[in-house]
């Protein structure tokens, strides 16, 4: 396991994590709508193995917590989602309040097409899904999530600015509720999707157990209680 970083090495370490995962998505991006002849895809694909094998000369397992990782707050610098490292997440910039309330701002591309031109069903879930976890972690609520329901109320077109808002409802004993939607920022009086989760927190107990192989103190998805 890789030494911990003081927090100016981190700081460091992030803005190279977030440069690489800014030329990665550009990449993919290039990938996904190249017409490019099929000797130069051959050549492209020689490249991009080579490159890789460039990075897993030090590499992580696969339950290690990233170094630029706080999963005490539940920042993940290679999440899926929204992370800064990751060649796969949309360009998601998510904030926060205490009160529990979150909001996500995001222009989806062509790597995370479903029908053509429109963003995939399964996108427009994992971004909701996102900012309703955000927004019970600002308020002390971390939890994973038991349920979530969306409703598509109509299609959400590729290369539109669009909003999501998210606020945390009831919360009884270890589990709390919130509701999410998404708009596009043109046309915030229609609504494209909601959603509703149901998330509940881990005993620290139960944290332990599920996230041992990590070997680190996991909070952001404990009961605070």
């Amino acid at each position: 396991m890789a030494e911990p970083l003081t927090p100016e090495g981190r700081a460091a370490r992030r803005a190279a994590v977030g440069e690489l995962g800014d030329a990665l998505r550009e990449l993919v991006d290039a990938a996904v709508r190249t017409e490019v002849p099929d000797a130069e895809l051959e050549a492209a694909a020689v490249t991009a193995r080579e490159l890789a094998a460039r990075l897993r000369t030090c590499g992580r397992g696969l339950h290690e917590i990233a170094r630029v990782d706080d999963p005490e707050t539940g920042e993940r610098w290679y999440s899926p989602v929204y992370g800064p490292g990751s060649p796969v997440a949309p360009p998601l910039v998510a904030t926060d309040s205490p009160d529990g309330r979150a909001t996500g701002r995001v222009t989806v591309g062509k790597p995370h097409e479903g029908p053509p031109g429109l963003v995939h069903g399964g996108v427009v879930a994992t971004l909701l899904d996102h900012v309703l976890a955000r927004a019970l972690r600002a308020a002390g609520r971390g939890g994973l999530t038991a349920t979530l329901t969306v409703r598509y109320r109509r299609p959400v077109h590729l290369g539109v600015p669009l909003l999501l808002t998210a606020e945390m409802g009831e919360t009884v004993g270890r589990r709390t509720t919130a509701h999410a939607r998404l708009v596009a920022e043109g046309s915030p009086e229609v609504v494209l999707a909601e959603a509703e989760g149901l998330f509940v927190a881990l005993r620290a107990e139960q944290a332990a157990d599920v996230f041992a192989a990590t070997g680190r103190s996991v909070g952001a998805w404990t009961s605070r209680s």
